[in-house]
């Protein structure tokens, strides 16, 4: 997997967590919390969920961050408010399958995601996204 990482606004991104943890959701956002890979301990972030076909997608729009390989060494995360949350086990996609997946996930998040995409676009072509799919963690959670 190519090794791209876009730093997020650190301020922002504690508020909108914060609210995903009393369980308020802001454009589809959901708390994530999955056991640190270093420390063993539990790391919330907030992350959009994706639901294609009855199949939620965690989808790591800045690249390889901390929480996404957490999540690949993990296999197991956490989603929701602390109170109620669901355990379920997350597989990476294999980049064949990302294409669709990937314009689905701008076509609903590109006001928010487009400065830490690449440039990508939901406009981009089965190929454009193809090529950009290892650059882009993409899991699978099953329940």
């Amino acid at each position: 997997m190519a090794a791209r990482y876009e730093e997020p606004n650190r301020a922002a991104n504690t508020a909108i967590r914060w609210l995903a943890e009393l369980g308020i959701s802001i454009a589809g956002t959901r708390a994530l919390r999955v056991r640190g890979r270093k420390t063993g301990k539990s790391r919330a972030v907030v992350v959009n969920l994706l639901t294609v076909d009855g199949v939620d997608y965690l989808v790591s729009p800045r690249g390889n961050t901390q929480w996404a390989r957490n999540v690949r060494a993990a296999g197991v995360v956490e989603l929701g408010p602390r109170w109620r949350g669901e355990r379920a086990r997350a597989g990476e996609v294999d980049d064949a399958a990302k294409p669709e997946l990937l314009r689905r996930y701008l076509a609903r998040w590109y006001w928010q995601v487009k400065d830490y995409v690449g440039g990508l676009t939901p406009e981009f072509s089965d190929e454009q996204l193809l090529a950009a799919a290892p650059t882009i963690p993409v899991f699978a959670l099953t329940r």
